[in-house]
């Protein structure tokens, strides 16, 4: 037995770790794809944050003010943002334990999971408070509910290298590595 690696169903943590990394690599296209759709549905929600909240806020009149089903829908939008984070991740995690020690995937890994703060700091308040019939108030300082808001455009430059690496991807053709191979058996 190997120290510092535990077994499951006779098979190690780090061999588990690999069989799933080897599988992500021959699907690398469609997992990028799969998650780089997921992170584009964010910029509805940006759009909605920039519009409404932040223009209401320094301006005293918001641009977009969605009611009844659009507003039910940039709800819905928020909360692809959970699977949209994994899935990201999981490409910088690959890019670090393929490549190596890199800058630019720890940074956006940081950028992308600092909307955790974001998420159940900001979210889940406003949603509460929908679904309770109360007041979309946050009981957070004004400073803070900016910080989070910033936080938030943190996921521009992530979802610009996303789109970049799935156009990469294609043009690579390796949607054929996976149809030739995956889809074959």
């Amino acid at each position: 037995m190997q120290v510092g690696f535990v077994a499951i169903g006779g098979l190690y943590v780090r061999d588990l770790w690999q069989r799933f990394f080897d599988w992500y690599e021959r699907n690398y296209t469609i997992n990028v794809a799969v998650a780089a759709g997921l992170f584009l549905l964010q910029l509805v929600h940006l759009y909605w944050l920039t519009m409404d909240v932040v223009f209401l806020r320094l301006f005293d009149e918001s641009l977009f003010d969605p009611e009844g089903v659009f507003y039910a829908l940039i709800l819905i939008v928020d909360y692809t943002e959970i699977p949209a984070l994994l899935g990201v991740s999981l490409i910088y995690i690959n890019e670090l334990r393929r490549d190596g020690f890199s800058w630019k995937p720890l940074l956006f890994l940081l950028f992308l999971n600092s909307q955790w703060l974001h998420i159940f700091w900001i979210t889940d308040e406003f949603v509460v408070n929908e679904f309770t019939g109360d007041a979309a108030a946050s009981s957070l300082p004004v400073w803070a509910a900016w910080a989070a808001i910033l936080i938030d455009y943190l996921e521009l430059p992530v979802i610009y290298d996303t789109m970049k690496k799935l156009a990469v991807a294609v043009r690579e053709r390796r949607v054929g590595e996976f149809l030739r191979e995956d889809l074959a058996h």
